[in-house]
């Protein structure tokens, strides 16, 4: 079985990640892992961190001459900005009256974090609540991502929309090559979004937006109608909604569906010489919480960075008085090193469902057994 964890906090001494069920065999490709952390950290919109931050991975454990050995691959993220916390979030001991947070912020975890951990300082939840977690995530999931593909499975993911502006054109898979900008395939569209980041910067202001993502080449029979745990569509967006700023996932139409008859939702069959084939994929390519052969489409929803400049209402809680909630080192808008980060999360839950299924202790077995499917 293969299962993910993390640690670490935003301004420790780095974010880590441990990947269990990797199977032996997986030549691993270190420059792309680190081609994904550098657009994590990219896109038009973001903040200060990224000019301190210029993350590389760091294989601990787990290969060797880029070969992963069957065991536990550990990597470690190192935080460059750690230097300057250091007298703050030294585990060995620090400071903590310094930087101490008690104004907390409206859409973090700060107040219920406070509350659940009994915490007088918002600093001991808000480290490890941020965002900047996900990037243990992508070095893990860049893993995922390149065992999928010597599979014949590819992810692929783009910006849909930025605040008010959408881009509703249905793309098909081999169109999907983000701009470095905004992630975005319209370049007119991507040009009113940073127009729009823009306006929100010089008001103080954030932004959020919509990510589409793509899985082609994945053979049917993945999940199953069996039991709820296994539900495809049920591990796919519980994936995509365990990260920050999330608040919303849907699988093919999704909640468009809601608003047409069936007849114009449920995909038609139609004879062909081996199965019945669709031509249409109004399902996302899951059916009854399984693949079904067609691209897996997904749609997820960030909402704007909790974190304004301008700052929000709050209360003190050391005081209980009102204050406005400081501002931290924030972005307009992230959402580019959103995409990526859910592209990385949505191949590491696919992968463990495609282990669960096939099983394999080297990537041989894994080859031959996802060769001979239907």
């Amino acid at each position: 079985m293969m299962r993910l964890s993390t640690a670490g906090e935003s301004h420790g001494k780095g974010v880590f990640a441990i990947l269990e069920g990797i199977p032996a065999g997986l030549r691993l490709d270190l420059a792309a892992i680190d081609a994904a952390l550098a657009r994590r950290g990219s896109g038009y919109g973001r903040g200060g961190r990224q000019k301190i931050e210029s993350d590389r991975v760091e294989i601990l454990s787990g290969v060797r001459d880029l070969v992963t050995l069957g065991s536990p691959i550990a990597l470690a993220v190192w935080n460059r900005d750690y230097e300057n916390w250091k007298a703050y979030m030294a585990p060995e001991g620090c400071d903590t009256s310094a930087r101490k947070l008690t104004k907390v912020r409206p859409g973090h975890a700060d107040l219920t974090g406070m509350h659940k951990f009994a915490q007088e300082d918002a600093r001991n939840v808000l480290e490890r609540a941020s965002a900047r977690e996900t990037a243990a995530r992508v070095a893990a999931g860049e893993i995922a991502r390149q065992l999928l593909l010597a599979l014949g499975v590819i992810v692929r993911g783009y910006v849909r929309g930025v605040g008010s502006v959408s881009d509703d054109k249905i793309y098909s898979f081999e169109e999907i090559v983000p701009s470095p900008v905004l992630g975005m395939l319209d370049p007119e569209k991507e040009q009113a979004a940073c127009r729009e980041i823009d306006t929100c910067k010089a008001e103080g202001d954030t932004l959020g937006g919509t990510v589409e993502l793509r899985v082609k080449g994945l053979k049917s029979g993945f999940g199953s109608c069996m039991t709820y745990r296994e539900k495809l569509d049920a591990r796919l967006c519980g994936a995509l909604m365990s990260v920050q700023a999330i608040k919303g996932a849907e699988v093919g139409l999704g909640f468009e569906a809601a608003e047409r008859r069936g007849s114009l939702v449920h995909d038609e069959l139609f004879p062909a010489e081996h199965m019945p084939v669709r031509k249409t994929n109004h399902a996302g390519g899951i059916e009854g919480g399984m693949s079904n052969g067609e691209e897996i489409v997904l749609r997820a929803a960030m909402k704007p960075i909790p974190t304004l400049m301008k700052g929000l209402r709050t209360v003190d809680m050391a005081t209980g008085a009102p204050a406005v909630a400081a501002p931290e080192r924030s972005d307009v808008c992230a959402i580019l090193a959103c995409e990526t980060v859910l592209e990385s999360v949505l191949a590491t839950e696919l992968s463990a469902v495609v282990l669960e299924r096939l099983g394999g202790d080297h990537m041989e077995a894994l080859r031959q057994r996802y060769g001979a499917l239907s």
